[in-house]
């Protein structure tokens, strides 16, 4: 019964920690998005703003990766 329980507990917390890779996805939009819409206001800064575009996906995509390899070590931990 009290491994049960911690094998419960195991997949509760790795399915708590899959919801940052959502969390992630959400802030990548977000960032491709805020970029789109000051591209589409000033077209001339556009082209100095892509390194700064590509930081913060890398940034918000390895928040996404952090919180995947969490639930797997939760799920595969002994």
């Amino acid at each position: 019964m009290e491994g049960e329980i911690a094998n419960l507990g195991q997949f509760i917390g790795a399915g708590l920690a899959a919801i940052g890779s959502g969390v992630a996805a959400m802030g990548v939009g977000n960032v491709a998005a805020n970029f789109l819409a000051g591209a589409l206001r000033n077209p001339s800064a556009a082209a100095s703003q892509t390194a700064t575009l590509f930081i913060g996906l890398a940034f918000a995509e390895a928040l996404g990766i952090f919180s995947f390899l969490v639930a797997l070590l939760l799920m595969f931990a002994v």
